[in-house]
């Protein structure tokens, strides 16, 4: 059971949003969706949610044509940057119409989400403020208890203290009941221990698609004296490096060499530092 994206492409005008992408969603794992800004993460999630069409290629769920089919689309919620409920809808009467189209849908589970959050189920849409609103959204996609859940930008407006709730509520449900979850973020430094398996989008085109340990098992930073460095990194896989006052880190995609490493400094990469130097070369 998965979600299967193959060759697809998407264009605005002359501009490629998405250049044959290609990638599998396996059920049960948390996944994160990494790329900079314009990199191509929501027309991604719009095209496998069915919110935008592509240019070709596919995108089946457990097997079945994603396109314009509500049973296979029924199988996935996603939460954007839009709200599609009527913005003078009160939030105790968007959960009771949420459970008409998602029939899986825990309106008393929702309700206890709400007093968590501090969010009242007497207010309107229209009347929440951005963190609030992003926490009605949240609400409903922890709620809705489809198979799989694309959450884009997820904590937007969130102070640090809800995002940590939301964080701790999303995992002990994947806990109790494992899911697929597909997390588009910046914060990356926030979801690194969360997230098992790790996509990275750039310009366009896929060009990491692992598990997370295994990425970070598979790279790693020296650090020294120029010379050094530069004599240690010759016929290596380098990804990057930073140089400030004689000092050199070069950040490598490969297993450490200690032996020719002598008067070097060589460290593990944390998944924020292995994205920045991926996504800059």
């Amino acid at each position: 059971m998965s979600i299967e994206v193959k060759s697809i492409n998407k264009y605005y005008g002359k501009t490629c949003a998405l250049n044959d992408v290609s990638v599998t969603f396996a059920d049960n794992k948390i996944y994160g969706l990494l790329g900079r800004n314009g990199a191509g993460k929501t027309s991604l999630l719009n095209i496998i949610s069915n919110r935008i069409f592509a240019e070709g290629g596919t995108v089946t769920i457990d097997g079945m044509p994603a396109l314009e089919n509500d049973a296979a689309i029924g199988r996935l919620y996603a939460m954007g940057e839009k709200t599609y409920y009527p913005e003078s809808m009160r939030i105790k009467d968007v959960f009771k119409w949420t459970k008409l189209f998602y029939p899986q849908f825990d309106e008393n589970y929702a309700k206890s989400l709400a007093d968590q959050f501090g969010l009242k189920l007497n207010k309107k849409v229209k009347s929440l403020s951005t963190g609030f609103l992003t926490i009605f959204k949240l609400i409903v996609a922890l709620s809705v208890n489809t198979p799989y859940l694309l959450l884009d930008e997820p904590v937007l407006g969130l102070d640090a203290n809800n995002r940590d709730l939301f964080y701790r509520l999303l995992l002990e449900k994947y806990s109790n009941n494992p899911f697929t979850v597909i997390i588009s973020t910046h914060l990356i430094e926030e979801v690194a221990n969360l997230i098992e398996d790790v996509v990275i989008i750039k310009e366009g085109k896929i060009i990491c698609s692992d598990a997370r340990e295994k990425l970070l098992s598979d790279s790693y930073s020296v650090s020294g004296k120029i010379v050094d460095v530069d004599a240690y990194t010759a016929g290596k896989e380098l990804l990057g490096c930073e140089v400030m006052a004689g000092f050199k880190t070069a950040y490598i995609m490969g297993q450490p060499d200690y032996d020719n490493a002598v008067g070097l400094e060589i460290a593990n990469v944390d998944l924020q530092k292995l994205f920045i130097q991926l996504t800059n070369i």
